[in-house]
């Protein structure tokens, strides 16, 4: 008599909507790849869910409504819905908006979200029934990733409550760092992201303690990851494009531009000056070495004049008067700074700048707001000009299909580009074999203010 076959019970599904910045993006990411090593597997859609879990950003009001929205979505949609992330900590204000929501934890408490996961959708099959190891779970296309390299932050900016959301700085060892980014370039990632609260800061809560890595002993230390790092091989002894984000000006960046000149480190910095006037920077609590910011500009430069700079700032901060705006304006004609990005300022509950005094009115924050943008698309234009008749390494982010005539399209970005942020290249006429994540260089025929225009010369691969 045969025994009939006894079949596994289906997969408990997960759902996942992740708001906020690329560090929430990568805690999705741990989440998802935990809850699959235990047997549940991903649902795309809101239906086919068995609980959803929305990864919130409680940084300002505004990202906390989105944040409510997304919930109430989810609710509406699916009604098993479990919260984590930055807003977690306004775990009351989430019930009182959503009291059907099954539980809330904070940022980046990963064991937390797999037990509620736990309680509320039993694994149906059990940790590990698929005996072939399986990459982690990425939310990002296959050929660029964010390497996530510390937690928190020391600094304690008037604007900002990262400190009471994620904790003081919590750096990793390098050698889990870089073995996480050689797993990813393995994988087919040919370009990291890497970020954190202060990439500069990293490895200083380790007193920058050093670990054994492929014969070498490199520290816990910006300059030394970033070294690293480009020793990685995306074939043909290629390293990867390696971008760095949230690098506060400190004396040691002066050591990654000699590694940018030389090929190792893509020539792009990612600064978060949020102000220029001393007064300002003052009372937002953050350094006010300006003029030595600008000539540091003009000597990375001079070393990598194809770097490229992006930061952000905010106007109408609290106390901020005309001649502290038109002083950030003027440094900003100055500074010529590649890619910029702005806001206006906005209270957040906790935050030590709401008690500040003279408030900056709404209408008068959007004018300057108008101001400063119009300067900085003006100067994002001319740079981009001056790259017309150039050839430059573009790494493709999408094919299109091909129109009635053959020509097909494809969008992709350039060393001064990171995802999401900032411009594209736009490309004519692109052979049908090209595919996502290839290096390929592009002659620049056209710009306008943010993006260029071009067609293929010849591909990496």
């Amino acid at each position: 008599m045969n025994t009939p076959a006894t079949s596994l019970p289906d997969q408990k599904r997960v759902g996942m909507v992740s708001l906020g910045c690329p560090k929430a993006l990568v805690d999705s990411e741990r989440i998802l790849t935990r809850l699959r090593a235990d047997g549940y597997a991903m649902s795309p859609d809101y239906a086919g869910a068995d609980v959803v879990l929305v990864n919130t950003c409680g940084f300002l009001d505004s990202a906390k409504e989105e944040s409510l929205a997304a919930i109430g979505e989810a609710i509406a949609e699916n009604g098993r819905v479990i919260v984590t992330g930055c807003m977690g900590d306004e775990a009351e204000a989430i019930r009182a908006a959503h009291p059907s929501v099954l539980a809330v934890t904070g940022a980046h408490q990963y064991e937390q979200v797999v037990e509620a996961v736990h309680t509320h959708a039993p694994p149906s099959q059990g940790p590990y029934v698929d005996l072939i190891p399986q990459p982690d779970i990425k939310l990002t296309p296959r050929h660029y990733s964010y390497l996530k390299i510390s937690e928190g932050c020391n600094h304690s900016c008037a604007f900002c409550i990262i400190p009471q959301l994620r904790g003081k700085l919590a750096s990793r060892r390098i050698d889990a760092v870089l073995r996480e980014a050689e797993k990813l370039v393995a994988a087919g990632t040919r370009e990291l992201l890497v970020i954190s609260q202060d990439t500069s800061a990293y490895g200083v809560d380790t007193r920058h303690e050093t670990r054994s890595w492929k014969g070498r002993e490199p520290r816990a230390h910006m300059t030394d990851l970033a070294r690293e790092l480009g020793q990685l091989d995306i074939g043909n002894g290629t390293p990867p494009w390696v971008r760095l984000h949230y690098v506060y000006p400190y004396p040691h960046v002066d050591q990654v531009i000699p590694l940018m000149a030389e090929g190792l480190l893509t020539p792009y910095l990612d600064i978060p000056f949020q102000h220029a006037a001393p007064s300002v920077l003052k009372r937002m609590k953050r350094p006010a070495n300006e003029a030595k910011v600008l000539a540091r500009l003009k000597d990375w430069r001079a070393i990598c004049p194809d770097l490229t700079i992006r930061s952000s700032f905010v106007v109408g901060f609290p106390g901020e008067t005309e001649d502290d705006f038109a002083y950030l304006i003027d440094w900003l004609e100055e500074a010529q700074l590649d890619r910029v990005g702005a806001f206006r300022f906005e209270p957040v509950e906790g935050a030590a700048a709401n008690a500040l005094p003279d408030p900056v009115p709404e209408e008068v924050k959007e004018e300057r707001y108008a101001r400063l943008m119009e300067v900085t698309e003006r100067i994002s234009a001319a740079k981009l000009e001056a790259k017309v008749g150039r050839t430059l390494p573009v790494i493709i982010d999408e094919v299109g299909e091909a129109d009635e005539d053959g020509d097909i399209g494809a969008t992709g970005r350039s060393q001064a580009d990171a995802p999401e942020i900032d411009g594209a290249v736009y490309l004519r006429n692109v052979p049908e074999t090209l595919a996502p994540g290839d290096i390929v260089s592009v002659e620049v025929e056209d710009a306008d203010a943010h993006d260029l225009f071009g067609a293929i010369v010849s591909a990496k691969g």
